[in-house]
């Protein structure tokens, strides 16, 4: 990791790839803050992080939507805007951000997640499925994270290890597979806190 950083930034190569879990898991590894800035739909990936972590390690979304769209398409039903001006860091000494949906989703108009990610300044960690199907959409991620010049400290690949797509998204993307987080026989506090022991940070 990078000499202290006050954060990190959770995306994925798009959704349901496991965002809200490993975001939990590192939560509890580093004892850290939790934020979605954005949120779309109910229940929420906040509620889902609260049954685990402190409520006083719980920030408060910026936005919150109702339909579980895209940002710039659950606001648009809201007659309702992302803008990023308003969302600013909350008070925390580490604190794990999570994205919503992967890099290009549009917040607004002109805007995407990497905006997001490039305002709030934490290096990202990508989360990505670990099987077929990983290697396209992980590489074009990396890709277009590096095109910004946006840190990334690693990847974290969610479901069954798979080693060669390990070893050719390490070597296509000269980027670290930080854990594999396997199917676990049940999401707990204790379950998540021992995954995440093996994290190669």
């Amino acid at each position: 990791m990078e000499k202290n950083p006050q954060g990190i930034f959770v995306t994925g190569t798009g959704t349901g790839v496991g965002k809200t879990l490993v975001s939990t898991g590192l939560c509890l590894h580093f004892q850290a803050d939790y934020w979605k800035p954005i949120q779309t739909g109910t229940p929420t990936d906040t509620d889902f992080v609260r049954r685990f972590i402190s409520g006083k390690k719980i920030h408060k979304s910026v936005y919150r939507f109702q339909a579980p769209l895209s940002p710039n398409q659950s606001a648009e039903l809201e007659n309702k805007s992302v803008e990023l001006h308003y969302i600013q860091r909350p008070e925390s000494s580490f604190l794990i951000v999570e994205g919503c949906g992967g890099i290009f989703v549009p917040l607004n108009k002109t805007q995407t997640q990497m905006d997001l990610i490039e305002q709030l300044g934490f290096p990202a960690i990508v989360t990505a499925q670990s099987g077929l199907g990983t290697l396209n959409h992980t590489l074009l991620t990396l890709e277009a994270l590096a095109s910004r010049n946006l840190p990334v400290l690693g990847l974290i690949l969610s479901g069954p290890p798979h080693p060669k797509n390990v070893r050719d998204l390490e070597f296509w993307g000269k980027t670290p597979v930080l854990l594999e987080l396997d199917l676990l026989p049940s999401i707990t506090k204790k379950t998540l806190s021992q995954a995440f022991k093996s994290l190669q940070i």
